[in-house]
């Protein structure tokens, strides 16, 4: 009977062994979001590049926590990736918090390119200081603001507004400047709010206005515009730096390849969403972008004192 307790017992050990790694990637998008279209491709990718040694588990729609916490799970070991949101992560390095000065890219193709260049190699290297790797940017989006009553294309309109904003500090000094009351709370919880009255309204890109069914609730849009925001997808270091050459190159390359992907749903949603969103009885107005220019001109000033080289980097590298 010891015998074969112990035969038994050794054959579980090695079938353990033999089991892949499992990888949980999670996030914070509801299913049909680029996002969340773009995770599953990457476990895809990723699988096969690794030849089956690793497997992922995809975490979406914040059910691993809202993305603060996703990041703080990813430097302990508790998940391995993350596709994050830029202004959680700029809590964490401020500096990418930069990439939403107000009107800052003209197009998503503008931004990618400085995203793909020295700015992202230097948010890297911020990131890995705080135990985390990036692994790349997907996108997303230029963002736009849903109301519960009325469309806002003038910056007089915005005043007083009851506006969440997402944990970024750059957002809630954009709305500040425009005279609006703006507060932070998690993605996951502004349906909710919006419904209870404790927001007039919230500010995202039509995506995931959509993929929320905020423009359920919101039913006047105007597209300002105002800033632009990454997804970053993160590591955590100690896990990125137990990996041998080849599985991080599997991890970089099923990043590129999975945001090649989601970047181009991103970029697509703008045009195709409108009128299905207008069918849903949704009003759309343009907005003044000169005269919110012209408002959010502070914002520009607070962070070219700050950093003053690389605000000026990144208008260059922007075209402004």
């Amino acid at each position: 009977m010891k015998t074969r307790l112990l035969a038994i017992l050794a054959a579980t050990i090695i079938a353990g062994a033999a089991q892949a790694d499992e990888v949980i990637f999670a996030h914070g998008e509801n299913p049909g979001n680029p996002r969340t279209v773009a995770a599953e491709k990457w476990a895809e990718l990723f699988t096969a590049c690794t030849g089956g040694e690793h497997t992922v588990n995809v975490a979406p729609s914040a059910t691993m926590g809202d993305d603060a916490e996703m990041l703080t799970s990813a430097t302990a070991g508790v998940i391995q990736v993350t596709a994050n949101s830029q202004g959680a992560m700029s809590q964490i390095v401020p500096e990418i918090g930069l990439l939403g000065l107000p009107f800052l890219f003209e197009d998503l193709p503008t931004a990618w390119a400085v995203l793909d260049g020295e700015v992202g190699d230097m948010i890297d290297e911020r990131a890995q200081n705080a135990g985390l790797k990036l692994l790349g940017f997907w996108d997303n989006g230029i963002r736009n603001v849903s109301h519960m009553s009325k469309t806002i294309p003038e910056p007089g309109d915005i005043k007083g507004m009851k506006i969440r904003t997402p944990p970024d500090q750059m957002t809630v000094d954009i709305f500040e400047a425009l005279g609006a009351s703006p507060a932070p709370l998690a993605f996951s919880e502004l349906p909710t709010a919006l419904q209870s009255g404790v927001f007039d309204g919230q500010e995202n890109p039509l995506v995931n206005i959509y993929s929320a069914k905020i423009h359920e609730i919101t039913k006047f849009i105007t597209l300002t515009g105002h800033k632009y925001e990454s997804t970053p997808v993160v590591a955590g270091l100690a896990w990125w730096s137990g990996l041998d050459e080849e599985t991080q190159n599997c991890t970089l390359d099923a990043t590129a390849e999975a945001g090649k992907m989601q970047r181009e749903l991103v970029l697509a949603s703008d045009a195709d969403l409108r009128p299905k969103m207008e069918a849903e009885g949704v009003a759309f107005a343009e907005a003044d972008k000169a005269a919110y220019q012209a408002a959010t001109q502070s914002v520009y000033d607070k962070y070219a004192e700050k950093y003053p080289e690389l605000v000026a980097a990144l208008r260059e590298a922007a075209g402004l």
